[in-house]
């Protein structure tokens, strides 16, 4: 299909006289367009990925969920702004700071419910797709 586009290109230069270079212009016009499409998809895809690693928490429990703590293995542990608490039933969506990028994707996990009581550490891959810890 192209070939029959260029063709005709060939002949409309040759009945105006501008001869092939209008076709190497359009040829050039062509992939000039391209190449920023192209960047304009990489860098969103880029964007997108840089910072915005999320997880979701899902409160089964009858108790509120007043803080979400996390840390790599040996670290100290960090918390997350959640707000006043994740109400039972209900589940958030917990984005991570742009400043732990490079940390580990494995790392501890705990609750502490509103009554007082944590739950037990456990060790998830933050790295996965879709993920969503739930708290019983």
């Amino acid at each position: 299909m192209v070939l029959g586009v260029s063709s005709a290109a060939k002949r409309l230069g040759k009945a105006t006289g501008k001869g092939v270079g209008m076709v190497a212009w359009w040829k050039q016009a062509f992939f000039v367009v391209l190449g920023v499409a192209a960047l304009a998809v990489f860098s969103q895809a880029g964007s997108a990925v840089a910072g915005d690693y999320s997880f979701k928490v899902h409160n089964k429990s009858d108790v509120g969920i007043t803080k979400v703590l996390v840390r790599e293995a040996g670290g100290s542990w960090g918390s997350f702004d959640i707000g006043t608490m994740i109400e039972p039933g209900r589940t958030a969506k917990l984005v991570w700071a742009k400043h732990t990028n490079n940390q580990d994707c494995e790392q501890w996990i705990k609750v502490v419910y509103a009554d007082g009581s944590e739950a037990k550490a456990t060790k998830f891959d933050f790295c996965e797709d879709n993920l969503e810890i739930e708290f019983e």
